[in-house]
């Protein structure tokens, strides 16, 4: 005998917010009533602990789906716990939970975004998505009735006795005209079944039609249902770990190295990442895809989980799996957490481990990933103030005691440094090429310290985050702080160079005038005459030649001019203006010229290119004449 029952007013409300504004993707449907699947054997595989007769002549746990082609019908069947009649009215057509209105208040509000998946069971009304009508066909473990419960989530529903020969639940969905086509294309299911449920941990099987004159019809098994994370370890070999990398990343190099793990405690949870051996195209693409695939209990849920891993580990690929995520209610979006901070925090530590390992291990891949992936590592010396002295660690960088290719570590740095030298120096600049041949390496070199080469456009961010490493400054060859130490007979020496070029100090001051900060003696030089250097606050020429490309508008802040009163020139011009004091402005040019190598040095623009072409012109037919 047939009942009609009404929904709970609560139940409407949900229906409505489920078709009409809850899923982004109707294809979810098909997730939600496998996931739904799932749990209903999982129940009958702990009932049957202490309750065997419930699988009394059948042991079969398996989630079945069909295509009824002709009527349009899609059929969700598993051979779980089943529901009784009570159950169906009760879980299906009510909200039997307190809280209930409060949760619909807040579901209305907030488009979702309430962590109370599976309190409900909302996942069920997923099905009218895509379907006019639903009916669900169930029959309780243990029992001999099955019952139908039907509804076309508008007018109620209704429960009658039905016939079902063995144990679980049956759905039926009757698809709305124009989704019937898409989602009764076997190979379609196939697809949405990979992509959401590959990892379920029981078989799901889809009824297809066997090639021959009777047609008859089989089920193939279309998930993999056994995840590989959730092996053991020593039982998975390399091959097999190969092999889920390229199903999930459709890279076709093999990867670099990987880390299998699990975390127990307060929260569980499973995690494999993989480090990729190539760069994808859109790596510093600020809407490119980043993060780690999610499962819940081995159903998927994201693509890119951006929020369990850090933006500088964007490179990393791999899946995380835990039954402690909160989702929000349609399980699209990630809620804010405490398990979710907690989550990412184990996920950046076991990936920094992966990578000290590879760096120790196997130096030669460890190059192959610097360079495909050194420059976004280094974002996290600015942005994780909590990890930045492990990510120094793992930093690698050209330098002066290094061959052209080498990598130089801070470590490594660090044990090459005399015993006078107080910090590590770096320069900033647009190529490893030109920054061995800067001027603003001459006076480190001669002390014998060495100088590291950052080229990448996060560098200076960078090494600004960063401060220092193992209580050892970082300071730029081209800020005016470089303070080397000097002996007593070179300060005596400095003394006396800035007495007898005072003259052309104050020359300089006054032709370039406010052009520069400052005009000084400097003690960085030994081969050129002269160079520009930065003040604490501004940026390196590179640097502001990028912001500008981007877009961006950049202030020049002045930089101070330091002369070389060793080089024969300054000696020269300094003769000249003692000598020709009445007509100083005759070395203006000079002054001028050496202003504009300063400035291609760095890496500035010319102020004035067709100027500096002239005097040099001048200069040549000057010297020729001679």
């Amino acid at each position: 005998m047939q009942t009609r029952h009404a929904f709970e007013a609560e139940v409407s409300q949900l229906l409505e917010l489920v078709i009409g504004s809850l899923y982004t993707r109707k294809e979810i449907f098909l997730r939600e009533l496998v996931s739904n699947a799932q749990d209903a054997l999982d129940k009958l595989r702990f009932r049957a602990v202490t309750e065997p007769e419930l699988m009394a002549g059948d042991g079969t746990l398996e989630v079945r789906i069909r295509v009824d082609a002709e009527p349009g019908v899609l059929v969700i069947e598993d051979t779980g716990v089943g529901m009784t009649e009570a159950e169906l009215a009760k879980n299906l057509g009510t909200l039997a939970h307190s809280g209930t209105k409060a949760f619909l208040e807040k579901l209305g509000e907030r488009r979702g975004d309430v962590s109370l998946i599976g309190q409900f069971g909302v996942g069920f009304y997923s099905a009218f998505l895509v379907a006019d009508r639903v009916d669900v066909v169930s029959r309780a473990a243990g029992h001999d009735q099955a019952f139908r419960w039907s509804s076309d989530a508008k007018n109620g529903f209704t429960i009658e006795p039905a016939e079902r020969a063995a144990r679980g639940t049956e759905i039926r969905l009757h698809l709305k005209a124009d989704l019937a086509k898409e989602y009764l294309d076997r190979w379609h299911i196939k697809d949405l079944v990979r992509q959401y449920s590959d990892y379920v941990s029981y078989p799901v099987k889809l009824e297809v039609e066997k090639e021959g004159p009777d047609g008859q019809r089989e089920l193939e098994q279309i998930n993999r249902a056994k995840a590989l994370w959730q092996r053991p370890k020593a039982e998975i070999s390399s091959e097999e770990y190969e092999e889920l990398y390229k199903h999930i990343t459709h890279d076709y190099e093999p990867h670099l190295a990987h880390t299998h793990f699990k975390v127990e405690g307060t929260m569980e949870f499973l995690g494999l990442l993989y480090v990729p051996r190539r760069a994808p195209f859109d790596l510093f693409n600020p809407s490119g895809k980043r993060g780690l695939r999610l499962f819940v209990r081995r159903v998927f849920i994201l693509e890119d989980a951006q929020e369990i891993l850090p933006v500088y580990l964007r490179f990393l690929r791999g899946v995380v799996d835990s039954d402690d995520l909160p989702l929000n209610v349609s399980r699209e979006t990630l809620q804010e957490s405490r398990v979710l901070h907690a989550i990412k925090k184990q996920v950046t530590k076991k990936a920094l481990d992966l990578l000290d390992d590879l760096a120790k291990d196997k130096p030669e891949d460890y190059a192959i990933f610097w360079k495909a992936f050194g420059a976004v590592l280094k974002e996290g010396l600015a942005g994780d103030s909590a990890e930045k002295d492990r990510i120094a660690k793992l930093l690698r960088a050209p330098s002066t005691k290094e061959a052209a290719g080498g990598l130089a570590s801070f470590d490594a740095y660090k044990t090459r440094m005399p015993e006078d030298q107080k910090a590590i120096y770096y320069l900033y600049g647009e190529s490893e090429d030109v920054l061995r041949r800067s001027p603003y390496l001459e006076a480190l070199e001669k002390k014998g310290f060495e100088v590291l080469f950052f080229t990448d456009p996060v560098d200076e961010w960078a090494m600004s985050g960063l401060g220092e490493y193992d209580k050892t400054p970082l300071v730029s060859a081209m800020r005016a702080d470089l303070e080397l130490e000097k002996t007593a007979e070179e300060t005596e020496k400095e003394r006396k160079d800035k007495e007898a070029l005072s003259p052309l100090l104050t020359r300089i001051t006054k032709v370039l005038g406010d052009r520069v900060r400052e005009v000084k003696l400097s003690d960085r030089l030994t081969d050129s005459p002269a160079c520009l250097v930065l003040t604490k606050t501004a940026a390196p020429a590179f640097m502001e030649k990028l912001l500008r490309e981007s877009g961006r508008k950049v202030p020049h802040e002045k930089r101070i001019f330091e002369i070389n009163a060793a080089h024969p020139l300054m000696k020269n011009l300094a003769s000249k203006i003692e000598v020709e004091s009445a007509n100083v402005e005759g070395i203006d040019g000079w002054i001028e010229v050496l202003y504009d190598q300063a400035l291609l040095s760095e890496g500035s623009p010319l102020e004035d290119p067709n100027g500096f072409a002239r005097r040099v012109t001048a200069m040549l037919v000057e010297l020729s004449a001679r």
